[in-house]
Parts: structure tokens; sequence; C-alpha cells
């Protein structure tokens, strides 16, 4: 009994490959279709070569024309920002994460590029990352302390850990709206580590300074 249906699916597909066999027609006529209307439309396209251009340069004129309008608007919005920053007191109000994207801010005014705020569980002493004018790749750490809460130094220290061997960085900046302990100063002098203070991150902030990658 089970054997009787396959058999029948077996030889309506064998009378319906001998049919199409049969009858090549259908299949060759939309073949030609096909070929004759992709003629037509070469024929068309060689007809209007400089009509063509022009839609083409229209439209990449056109595609460069908006990106250089987003790339405005983007830079309004990143001055607007960063004019905010000016004044040490607006660090010390921001959250640790808003002082984080901050930093960020002031990186992208700097002329840094693929700056990205990475700060969180997990981050491995690394909030903002960002590659310099000059092609080094950055890492900052970021220290919203309060005026009596100094960064000491088992915080430089594990930023000297994994800023070369797990983020792939060339530098290292610890910036705080408060101070170093003396420890914490030599330390990241000894290694090479940029601290930024209080007095620096304001002189950056507002233009009289250099950034810490220079």
């Amino acid at each position: 009994m089970a054997r009787r249906p396959v058999r029948r699916r077996r030889s309506t597909t064998v009378r319906l490959v001998r049919q199409a066999v049969r009858h090549p027609l259908p299949s060759a006529a939309a073949a030609l279709v096909a070929l004759a209307v992709v003629a037509v439309v070469l024929q068309w396209i060689a007809q209007h070569l400089l009509l063509v251009g022009s839609l083409l340069v229209v439209g990449a004129g056109a595609a460069v024309a908006v990106l250089r309008a987003r790339v405005r608007i983007r830079q309004r919005e990143l001055d607007v920002r960063t004019a905010g920053l000016r004044h040490i007191g607006t660090f010390l109000a921001m959250t640790p994460k808003a002082f984080e994207h901050a930093l960020a801010d002031l990186c992208r005014r700097d002329g840094c590029t693929r700056v990205t705020v990475v700060g969180g569980a997990g981050d491995l002493a690394a909030d903002v990352l960002a590659t310099t004018p000059t092609g080094q790749r950055i890492l900052i750490q970021a220290k919203r302390y309060g005026p009596r809460t100094f960064v000491g130094s088992q915080d430089v220290q594990k930023v000297n850990g994994t800023y070369r061997d797990i983020h792939r960085c060339d530098l290292a900046a610890v910036v705080t709206t408060s101070s170093f302990t003396k420890a914490a100063a030599a330390f990241c002098a000894q290694v090479g580590i940029r601290a930024v203070d209080q007095r620096a991150l304001a002189l950056w902030a507002d233009g009289r300074g250099g950034p810490p990658w220079a």
C-alpha cells in the first residue's frame, strides 16, 4: 500500500520532464524576450550617454552634499557641547558617566578620530579610547572626584597594566577633577602615563593648555 503513491509521484515527475523536453518553446520565448529587453536598454543607454552621465554626476553631487550637511550638523552640535566645558565647575557638577562623554567631546574637538566611550563594568581601566591626530591610540581613564578625593597609586597602576597589552594603545592618560597623590604622580612620571589634574583639565578645556597626548 505504501509503494503505490511513490510510483505515482515518480511517474508524474517523469511525465513533466518529458513534456518540458518536447515543448521547449515557452522557456525559449521567455529567454528571447529577456534578451530583447536587455538589448533595448543597452541601446538606449548608448544613445543617451550624456544624459546618463549627467544623472550620475548629479546623484553623486547630491550624496556628497548630504554627507557634508551631516558633518556640519555634527560639528555644530559638538561646538555647542564643548562651549559649555570651559569652566571647571561644569565638570564638578557632572556624573561620572557624563564626565566620560565630556572628555570624549574634548578629544573630538581637538582632532581625534575613532573616539568611543567604553567606561562601565569590566572596562579594564578604560573609559575613553581615541586615535590622536598623529595616529596614536590613546586610553583615557576618567576620575570625576570631589576636591578631597585624590587619585591613588592603585588607580594608575591598573591603567599601566592594561592600556598596552589589553587595549593595544600607545598612550595612556588619567584625567581627574581632583588631584593625584604624590605616589600616584611619581608612578605616572616613571612609566609615562599622562596625569591630568584639575588645573591641567581646566587649561585643556578652555584651550589654553594642550591635550593629554601633546
